[in-house]
């Protein structure tokens, strides 16, 4: 009786046990995306700047924030906009905070935008499409029976043969038109919203911002600057970083190319490629500067705000 008992009471709490399990897993929480990294950088913003630096700006029916900061010198000499890197912000160490207030004190007003977050699944919005066109090519198109057979003889001799592929490039190309209309859809608003003081514009971007901009203005668009700043411009797929050495040479307004010592290899190696082009297209206005050591360092910040600052001064 004793063992009965026991066996009975064993078999109740497991019973429990099982019930208690199978409701915790019919119930169990559904996967919540994580909140987009902008949303982030934008309540750390608004929580740690004072109000009067923050402005909201409306790109179509997105609202980004940019910082403002006034001049703070005698001489007003222009405005300058700052575009930091993707997967950047206009507070990072990386030379825009620093810029973002030494700039004032040489008598530029400047606006620091936020950048668009990076849509890494708009390379798969293509694959259907390109599904619906090869299912609806036409069968007269279908090549005959001995010329189909002859092309598989063909394949099959190529594949036995050593040959040679391109490495996949480490963003696709439809995530970076995507960023880049982004991009220029913001940065057309803050241009307009700059251009309500009318006096010489700069424009200093960082990284692949700096990149697809420079790939926007060498289209001669409607938007006019007095100069460009790029810092470590790059474009991280194969194709398109090849042509921004051409690309470089073609954009209308003044431009200063600065890289640092430790950059990627990809950007180290184009830059003598780079200059061939400046001098192929003749484009006189152009500058190439290197500074050396980590480009968080406060004496890297002087040397880059100095470098600027000269490269303005030659202009206006």
């Amino acid at each position: 009786m004793i063992f009965a008992r026991l066996i009975k009471k064993t078999l109740q709490s497991v019973c429990c046990c099982s019930a208690l399990c199978l409701s915790a897993y019919a119930s169990a929480a559904e996967h919540i995306a994580p909140p987009a990294l902008s949303s982030i950088e934008n309540s750390d913003i608004k929580r740690l700047l004072p109000n009067d630096e923050i402005k909201p700006i409306l790109a179509g029916d997105t609202e980004f924030l940019s910082l403002y900061s006034e001049y703070m010198s005698r001489e007003f000499r222009g405005i300058v906009l700052l575009i930091p890197d993707w997967n950047s912000t206009p507070t990072s160490n990386a030379g825009m905070s620093y810029l973002r207030k030494a700039l004032t004190n040489l008598g530029y007003t400047t606006y620091a935008m936020t950048v668009p977050d990076i849509d890494w699944q708009a390379s798969n919005m293509a694959v259907p499409a390109q599904a619906a066109a090869q299912s609806t090519k036409p069968a007269q198109n279908e090549a005959p029976t001995e010329t189909a057979q002859n092309n598989s003889d063909d394949a099959a001799t190529a594949a036995q043969e050593p040959h040679f592929v391109n490495a996949i490039d480490l963003v696709s190309d439809e995530v970076l038109s995507n960023y880049k209309t982004n991009l220029i859809m913001r940065y057309e608003a803050l241009y307009q919203n700059a251009m309500s003081e009318p006096n010489n514009i700069v424009v200093i971007a960082q990284g692949t911002s700096a990149g697809v901009l420079l790939e926007y203005y060498a289209n001669f668009p409607d938007s006019r600057i007095d100069a460009f700043i790029s810092l470590s411009s790059y474009l991280p797929n194969t194709q398109r970083n090849k042509g921004l050495a051409q690309t470089s040479s073609l954009v209308p307004p003044a431009l200063l190319d600065i890289y640092y010592a430790n950059d990627n290899t990809d950007i180290l190696m184009s830059l003598k490629n780079r200059q061939r082009w400046v001098n192929r297209n003749a484009k006189f206005d152009y500058r190439q500067r290197q500074l050396f050591g980590l480009r968080d360092a406060p004496e890297q910040h002087a040397r880059l705000s100095k470098i600027i600052d000269g490269f303005l001064r030659r202009l206006f």
